[in-house]
């Protein structure tokens, strides 16, 4: 069983989630089917990556209940004046009546920011998301949504890698409640880096899941990608082996060599 994190509403997250971006039609379908296969309960799309229908038909394919897989998507800031039409758009494409999550992919201009977030909430409170929060938002941003409005981004997702993490803007959420989202955690990191080989090394599992590991470790989603069956399975398989406390502060520590 994947690990999970709980939302404010009480929903269940899987930290391990499976990303689209970049990943084209087909490869969306397939991809997302093999994931779901494999055992992944979580996958992240997004109105930009124009994948949507192809991720919802890998859903409906897959044979599990649409309860059984959280799926989240994401707001375009020029589509904030039309948000429920974009989000009855995405929920057409992905074959579902409600969304999981459903975050902001990107600050919207300062005059929008509130009045945005208020379009989320209101999805929220009529059903049609479980939860909403953003993405690339600072804590100030947060602080200034939760101000106007009263209630705050339940997630933010946010790039995080050993080579770009930062220990205190995480405590800045956690002071919160506000659960992170990691992405391109592979993308922005060298699996090559002695440190790292040196630890998958005696493990005797890959780089990359050293790195996915690590993550965990912090209780950071992850949202990692690829098109390659065994490549999304490796990615996955990270419950046979623990990181020792060393292992964390070594690849903590890549922050300051990177």
């Amino acid at each position: 069983m994947t690990k999970t994190v709980n939302l404010p509403d009480g929903t269940a997250l899987p930290l391990i989630g499976f990303g689209t971006w970049q990943l084209q039609p087909e490869a969306a379908y397939e991809s997302v089917r093999a994931a779901l296969e494999i055992g992944y309960r979580h996958v992240d799309t997004a109105t930009l990556y124009q994948n949507e229908s192809d991720v919802g038909r890998a859903v409906k394919d897959s044979g599990l209940d649409r309860e059984q897989v959280f799926i989240t998507t994401k707001l375009r800031p020029q589509d904030a004046r039309h948000a429920r039409r974009t989000l009855e758009s995405s929920l057409r494409l992905l074959g579902t009546d409600y969304l999981d999550l459903w975050l902001i992919h990107w600050p919207t201009d300062q005059d929008e920011l509130v009045s945005t977030w208020q379009e989320l909430l209101s999805a929220k409170d009529a059903g049609l998301v479980r939860n909403v929060g953003v993405s690339n938002y600072s804590p100030e941003l947060i602080d200034l949504l939760t101000k106007a409005t009263g209630r705050q981004p339940a997630v933010n997702q946010i790039p995080w890698s050993p080579a770009q993490h930062d220990p205190a803007l995480l405590e800045e959420h956690r002071r919160r409640g506000v659960v992170v989202e990691g992405y391109s955690g592979l993308k922005n990191t060298d699996l090559n880096d002695p440190v790292l080989t040196g630890i998958a090394q005696r493990h005797g599992v890959t780089p990359a899941q050293v790195v996915l590991r690590w993550h965990l470790e912090h209780d950071i989603v992850i949202l990692p990608r690829s098109s390659r069956r065994e490549r999304v399975a490796t990615n996955f398989d990270l419950q046979g082996f623990d990181l020792t406390a060393e292992d964390v502060a070594a690849i903590d520590a890549l922050t300051q060599a990177g």
